[in-house]
């Protein structure tokens, strides 16, 4: 059984968030009981943040981490990036609690061949050129593939270097994590995350876990209780309210007909407390672009690369990178 990036600590530490992963871990473990599955992979970040834990975070990461080690045999974890403190190397990573249990093997050093089977860690460096001569039927990872959807709308440029899903041809199947989106080209396949987390998964459901029997197809499994996302104008809503909501649904609105301020607070009460939705939030209709009057006297300000650069240098807040190191740098170029 597999399953991937659920992001314990995400949404500034959110009880309702960590609750959902963990509601999804239990559902998963029944999921692999009734099938008789004694095997788990974990394909990558486990948590969100990765310069701090929260301490109600922490707490759902020590009792989730006892629950896959007592319900399963073997528990293989890869770090995924979000799991290390440094992005660029896997020295220290933010669940060192998981070797307190023997069957837990948390994959950090090295790539992992197994019984046919490699456990790839988060790749630093040069180290995916060393995939092209992996032998292997099976491989899983965290991989950053260029022209794979990072969610439903961005695709991953190709910078011209670095791994491609062609030099991953030789496995069966090739499996990961970091990307969200359920998505597969020819043998590669990125499974897509346990459940929808953010408006960018809007309409995209299809996620949770994976089985996979030796020799067989991937078999892929909706968790039914997962959140979801629903952006939607008014006219359409209105219509098929039953269609589209439901328990612990977000929904944002775009107000395409003309209503009351009082009729806008009628619909946010009435919905959410019929289909017990998380949010709505009524938005107003965008401007045509062309619409937008520039007959006025005001300046407009626009900024210069340089600018537009320093002023991104400045907004970084990292316990490891230093703001006026990088200007210097880049105003010495």
């Amino acid at each position: 059984m597999v399953f991937t990036d659920i992001h314990f600590g995400m949404k500034n530490n959110s009880r309702f968030h960590n609750k959902d992963c963990e509601d999804f871990i239990i559902w998963m473990i029944n999921q692999a009981h009734e099938r008789g599955i004694r095997k788990c992979i974990f394909m990558g970040d486990w948590h969100h943040h990765r310069a701090t834990i929260n301490v109600s975070t922490l707490n759902y990461t020590v009792s989730n981490l006892r629950r896959l080690s007592e319900s399963f045999d073997e528990v293989y974890m890869i770090m995924g990036n979000h799991d290390l403190y440094y992005r660029e190397k896997r020295e220290i990573h933010s669940i060192p609690m998981a070797d307190e249990y023997d069957n837990i093997h948390v994959v950090t050093d090295d790539i992992l061949v197994k019984d046919d089977v490699a456990i790839v860690p988060w790749l630093v460096d040069d180290e995916w050129k060393k995939l092209k001569h992996v032998q292997c039927r099976y491989m899983f990872g965290h991989f950053e593939l260029p022209s794979f959807y990072m969610n439903a709308m961005v695709q991953m440029p190709d910078l011209g270097h670095g791994l491609k899903a062609d030099d991953l041809r030789k496995p069966e199947f090739v499996f990961s994590g970091h990307f969200h989106k359920r998505q597969q080209d020819g043998n590669v396949i990125y499974t897509g995350n346990a459940f929808p987390h953010n408006y960018s998964d809007a309409w995209d459901d299809e996620r949770g876990l994976m089985f996979l029997e030796w020799g067989g197809q991937p078999e892929f499994v909706q968790w039914p209780d997962a959140p979801k996302y629903r952006t939607i104008p008014l006219s359409k809503l209105i219509d098929n309210p039953e269609k589209i909501l439901s328990s612990k649904t977000h929904c944002r609105v775009t107000l395409d007909v003309g209503i009351t301020y009082e009729e806008a607070n009628y619909i946010k009460e009435t919905f959410a407390q019929q289909y017990d939705l998380r949010e709505i939030a009524l938005m107003p209709a965008k401007k045509e672009e062309h619409a937008t009057d520039w007959n006025t006297n005001n300046d407009i300000q626009v900024e210069n690369v340089d600018q537009i650069v320093l002023n991104q240098l400045q907004a970084i807040d990292s316990p490891t990178i230093k703001n006026s190191q990088l200007i210097e740098i880049y105003n010495s170029l």
